[in-house]
């Protein structure tokens, strides 16, 4: 059976360049983007109950673009100065690129990982000076605080933004062959959405250890994963597998 429809659990690419769209030319797809999640922003009255004060910090950890804006928006409600002085450690290269939106990037000390928190964790035990603030969603991985705790580092977790499920239970049409989840929160979403959802010839691809590990927890089968040894980004990933399926239809 040939794979013609796949769908991506995020926003559409604003890039025209995106290699997602690459795809759908290079194999002929129909790829749609529908974020299995929404994103609600915690209020700063929420923020302020939890008794956290920005400025006690002297560097910041990020896990995604998300967590960024949403710490931005904070600081700017509660009209908190962040000082230049501030660190600032991101999980990969392109979520410390995207600082730029908020502040001068060459003159800060700015640090980051490769794409896990693993990584990130080695760059951060070489600072246990510093006290860390950690904005992250509810829910969120708890690995992160395991890790941190583990290294003996000093932080504190706020919670800056909520992830919540997208009703998709009106959906007609649940027909595609690939499906392409980034987060656990995805596959969250997807048993909620579709409590009788049966995988079947459904090719499930998965970002990451924690979304593998939660489509492996809902007793689903894991069919493309990224990142690996041949392929750092799920579009690579795709590529590889669709490489492949095809050559064996033949």
């Amino acid at each position: 059976m040939k794979i013609k429809k796949v769908l991506v659990s995020q926003p559409e690419p604003n890039n025209p360049k995106s290699p997602y769209f690459d795809l759908a030319k290079k194999y002929n797809l129909k790829i749609d983007f529908k974020p299995f999640n929404r994103i609600e922003g915690v209020s700063s009255k929420d923020f302020r109950q939890q008794k956290i004060n920005i400025l006690d910090y002297s560097a910041v950890v990020f896990t995604s673009k998300t967590g960024i804006d949403h710490f931005f928006r904070i600081c700017n409600e509660l009209r908190i100065c962040v000082p230049d002085s501030m660190k600032y450690f991101c999980i990969t290269e392109n979520v410390s690129f995207y600082l730029q939106k908020y502040i001068v990037y060459r003159k800060r000390k700015i640090f980051h990982g490769r794409a896990k928190f693993q990584d990130l964790i080695e760059v951060i035990a070489k600072h246990k000076e510093d006290n860390f603030f950690v904005p992250l969603s509810q829910p969120h991985n708890s690995e992160i605080s395991e890790l941190l705790d583990k290294h003996n580092i000093n932080y504190t977790i706020g919670i800056l933004y909520r992830t919540k499920s997208r009703d998709f239970s009106n959906l007609k049409d649940f027909d595609y062959d690939i499906l392409v989840f980034y987060s656990p929160s995805g596959i969250k979403s997807l048993k909620e959405n579709f409590p009788e959802f049966n995988q079947g010839d459904i090719k499930i691809a998965a970002f990451g250890p924690t979304t593998i590990s939660a489509v492996k927890k809902e007793g689903l089968r894991v069919d493309i994963n990224a990142p690996n040894v041949n392929a750092p980004s799920m579009t690579m990933a795709l590529d590889n597998y669709l490489k492949e399926y095809n050559r064996n239809l033949k």
